[in-house]
C-alpha cells in the first residue's frame, strides 16, 4: 500500500519497496539516494541526465522532505 507524504505529494512509502523508505513518486529511487548524489557532488542536470525518470521537482521535493525532517523533534522519554 503506497502512501503519499501529505505535504510532499512526490515523496511515497511503500512497505513494498524499498523496505518502506520514502522514494521518488512510487519508483525505487529512495529519497537518499537523491540526498547522497547531490551532497556528494553531482548536479541537477547530471542527475536527471543518469535518470531520465526523474524530474526536476522530485529532486527539489527530496530537499524539502529532508529539511523538513530535520525541524522534528526528538523527546527523549524518562527510564522509569
Amino acid at each position: 500500500m503506497e502512501i503519499r507524504h501529505h505535504l510532499f505529494d512526490r515523496i511515497t512509502m511503500d512497505p513494498e519497496k524499498c523496505f518502506g523508505k520514502p522514494c521518488i513518486r512510487g519508483m525505487r529511487i529512495p529519497v537518499t539516494t537523491v540526498l547522497a548524489f547531490l551532497s556528494g557532488g553531482m548536479s541537477i542536470e547530471e542527475m536527471l541526465k543518469q535518470w531520465p525518470e526523474l524530474e526536476r521537482e522530485d529532486i527539489y521535493q527530496a530537499l524539502g522532505f529532508a529539511a523538513a525532517l530535520m525541524e522534528e523533534k526528538v523527546v527523549p522519554l524518562e527510564h522509569q
